[in-house]
């Protein structure tokens, strides 16, 4: 029985979602305008500290390599 209603609740879900784009589509894009620069600084962000803190191993491990 649980899994019916699952599905029936997926199903409702779906429906109601894509009654809801179709009836809000320019409000959609315009909130997705005004999400993908935030997504990219955020996204930038995430690359340039994940570069600084591989490079920041690379450098220790030449230090250790050059201690041994």
């Amino acid at each position: 029985m649980g899994k019916i209603l699952t599905i029936m609740g997926g199903t409702a879900a779906v429906v109601l979602g894509v009654s809801g784009l179709v009836s809000w589509w320019w409000s959609f894009v315009e909130l997705f305008k005004g999400a993908v620069p935030c997504f990219l600084i955020m996204g930038g962000l995430i690359a340039l500290f994940a570069g600084i803190s591989e490079l920041k191993d690379e450098l220790s491990s030449k230090k250790e390599e050059k201690k041994a």
